[in-house]
């Protein structure tokens, strides 16, 4: 089986200016994620898709691969990640190159370890036919979450039968979008990927941080400086 990282990183941030190449506790972002990838030895070819040559060398320079630039068309806000893994199998192609699974690690989830990425493609081999994506425990119930009107009165905002303990409402998780494993061929007919067929792969929520705030660097700084959290 041939497996490719693809690590997105358009340098195109609204909310916070080069994030994927901004310093977090003394490396650029989108190292950390190539750091795992190659560190787990899943992979035939870890590359960064990136619209910039400033980030490709920085890529090239951490030891991931860009044998080609993202277009314009999957650079934009309004593309999708799913538009950039499109061009990216299409482009290895062109190259006489296939492979049997995409992996998609964001660079905005650093605290994501090489035991993730091994033990979520050992759970792909043992269990799915089509994926693999990542979840954590959602840190609130969605049960105490509701749609507001403008004039901000509770107008069914939950209902009675959600207004239940902790305790009797079970886990919920979330997407925390640090791993996503994908059958290539399954996914080039169908790109919805919550189905049967694929599994969850469960992480904690202090490796699940998805940088997209200041807020969020801050944290990830403090779980960072944690003496032994690269040991755990």
């Amino acid at each position: 089986m041939k497996n490719i990282a693809i690590i997105p990183a358009r340098s195109g941030s609204k909310g916070i200016i080069d994030k994927n190449i901004r310093e977090l506790c003394g490396k650029p972002l989108i190292s950390y994620s190539i750091g795992a990838a190659l560190a787990s030895g899943c992979f035939d070819e870890v590359m960064v898709s990136t619209d910039s040559v400033e980030y490709a060398d920085l890529a090239q320079k951490y030891g991931a691969s860009v044998p080609f630039l993202r277009s314009g068309l999957t650079s934009g806000d309004e593309a999708s990640s799913w538009d950039m893994i499109d061009e990216v199998l299409g482009g290895y192609r062109r190259l006489g190159r296939e492979f049997d699974t995409f992996c998609l690690l964001q660079p905005t989830s650093p605290l994501r370890t090489e035991d993730d990425i091994v033990n979520a493609y050992r759970l792909y081999e043992e269990k799915a036919s089509f994926a693999v994506v990542s979840v954590c425990e959602a840190e609130h119930s969605p049960l105490w979450c509701g749609h507001l009107p403008d004039n901000g009165e509770f107008i069914d905002f939950v209902n009675e039968e959600s207004i239940v303990s902790r305790q009797n409402a079970g886990k919920f998780y979330r997407l925390n979008g640090a791993i996503y494993i994908v059958d290539i061929s399954k996914y080039e007919k169908d790109h919805f990927l919550y189905r049967k067929g694929s599994f969850a792969y469960v992480m904690p929520q202090e490796r699940s941080i998805d940088i997209d705030t200041e807020m969020d660097f801050k944290l990830a700084e403090v779980i960072m400086s944690q003496k032994d959290f690269w040991n755990k």
